[in-house]
């Protein structure tokens, strides 16, 4: 066994999570992560600790068992200590003491260079150098039902800005590059991150090959020959990596994390199935392409609104789940079911070309879970989680909204008066209801407070993982750059007033919707590198 299979097994011998094996030592979940998966090595320090831990030798835990000689040694020609080293001749002496004067100096050297490079000062002043501290351009993804910037009904209705102002131009000509793809509007969430990750890149969509097996449907989609962000990736201007900014409301809040957590982590599967074609998002390694993700009224836990349809079923004349859910995206767009030559749902990969809402519904549902309304079920996001890893070095921030307060008359929640119309029956039935889900999930009164479509106990951040709150107010700036937001981990806003589409604009004024994007921009551009 190498040390990667020796902490797992270890750590399961022992009983520990990988939360409470990293609490052990003091490190993030993700740093254990990666030493099991063999994608970093643990410093010395934590050896040490490691085999206190588990009462076991530094010497079992570095060397591999398939070698009895030092060859497979995991720190290999160490050098042999001063004092265990022949002494050289005298007539050597002087140059030997001379070369380590000239080692040590120039370590010096290095460490004095290398410590302001890296924090700040002559790392920034070699950027300036060089064209100047480039800005990471920013991706918004739509939720469910919703489009992009290449959707004909955009020309008439913006998803971003809503009924408030066109948002992504007036943020471009604020000076931020700021990017509106389209992705399937009600399909899975894994599909979404594929065709966005083709969209941002310029290629074709490629679903891989395994998960398109499990879900008979073929492997490539659409064919993207422009990137949105041509370099994306690529070191410039002084050694400076193009990164980006991932936004996401609603069921976008899955597609951004699902497509950063690729990019860092891969996926094992497709590459087992195609080694030889595998698209490079299945790969792993491309974690530091992402600055920051940021979720707007995203269903991190699913939302409870699809139990309240399992419950009352037929009372509503809606058959199931998916019907509901793509009915009120239909209404809430006020877009007419089939919605032909203004709205695209992006099936061509399940053979649905006609546009017809009826035929999406039929042919996406026939698929298995393939679908946003698994994905949107507390079960479904409960299982999608498993598959989701926050990336160590990037920025998570939560946002969420309720419009709900606790009732005087009826037990539970229920809606404000400025509740959308068409929101407040869902709200008022989020608000009351309770239950347990067929995977067992318990929807309990922390669920009734709500937006109208999410619950704000499931926008906040994903069950059981680590989060911290936070007020943009609160924050304080050291020579113009942030130095509390943690990476990571969920930087959780505090919930704000207003319904499931005040924040991109829906039924909410210019100046305030403009005026929250921009404060958020400048807080992320003012993060550290």
């Amino acid at each position: 066994m190498n040390i990667s299979e020796k902490i797992i097994s270890l750590r399961k011998e022992k009983g520990l999570s990988q939360e409470a094996f990293a609490e052990a030592l003091g490190v993030s979940r993700q740093s254990v992560s990666k030493w099991e998966s063999g994608a970093a090595l643990p410093d010395t320090d934590k050896i040490i600790a490691m085999s206190e831990l588990f009462g076991v030798s530094t010497d079992y835990l570095l060397k591999n068992d398939s070698s009895d000689d030092t060859s497979g040694d995991l720190y290999e020609n160490t050098p042999i200590a001063p004092a265990l080293q022949p002494e050289a001749p005298k007539s050597k002496k002087g140059k030997v003491i001379k070369i380590v004067a000239a080692i040590l100096a120039l370590c010096l050297v290095i460490t004095a260079i290398s410590v302001p490079v890296y924090y700040g000062g002559i790392r920034e002043a070699w950027w300036e150098l060089n064209g100047g501290k480039i800005k990471y351009p920013y991706v918004l993804v739509h939720g469910l039902g919703g489009w992009g910037e290449g959707d004909g009904v955009n020309d008439t209705v913006q998803y971003w800005g809503a009924t408030a102002c066109n948002l992504t131009e007036f943020l471009n000509e604020q000076g931020y590059e700021v990017h509106a793809p389209s992705v399937g509007p009600v399909s899975s969430t894994w599909d979404r991150a594929c065709e966005l990750y083709a969209q941002i890149t310029g290629t074709t969509v490629d679903y891989g090959e395994a998960h398109s097996k499990a879900h008979n449907h073929e492997r490539y989609g659409r064919e993207y020959t422009e990137p949105l962000v041509p370099e994306w990736g690529e070191k410039i201007n002084g050694g400076q990596t193009v990164k980006i900014n991932l936004l996401g409301h609603s069921f976008g809040g899955a597609t951004v994390r699902l497509l950063a957590s690729l990019l860092e982590y891969g996926n094992k599967d497709e590459q087992a199935a195609s080694p030889e074609d595998l698209s490079p998002l299945f790969e792993g390694g491309k974690g530091n392409w992402v600055h920051s993700v940021t979720t707007l009224c995203a269903p991190h836990n699913g939302s409870s609104l699809t139990e309240v349809l399992n419950s009352v079923g037929g009372l509503v004349g809606i058959g199931d789940t998916t019907e509901m859910l793509m009915t009120l995206c239909f209404g809430v767009a006020g877009i007419a079911s089939p919605a032909s030559n203004i709205y695209d749902f992006k099936l061509d990969h399940f053979g649905i070309t006609d546009g017809n809402a009826e035929s999406a519904i039929d042919k996406i549902t026939a698929a298995g879970n393939d679908h946003a309304a698994y994905d949107l079920s507390p079960d479904g996001a409960a299982k999608l989680n498993e598959t989701i890893q926050t990336v160590e070095d990037v920025y998570y921030f939560s946002y969420s909204y309720s419009t709900t307060k606790e009732g005087s008359l009826l037990k539970g929640h229920v809606p404000q008066t400025s509740t959308m119309p068409i929101l407040y029956p869902f709200a008022l039935a989020m608000g009351s209801y309770k239950g347990t889900t067929e995977g067992g999930i318990v929807i309990d009164e922390t669920w009734q407070d709500n937006d109208g479509l999410v619950s704000v106990v499931s926008a906040r951040y994903p069950i059981g993982e680590e989060y911290v709150d936070f007020s943009v107010e609160g924050i304080e700036f050291v020579e113009g750059k942030e130095k509390e937001i943690q990476r990571g981990i969920w930087n959780v806003a505090e919930t704000k007033d207003g319904d499931h589409g005040k924040v991109i604009g829906l039924g909410n004024e210019a100046d305030d919707t403009q005026d929250f994007f921009v404060e958020l921009f400048e807080l992320i551009d003012r993060l550290e590198r």
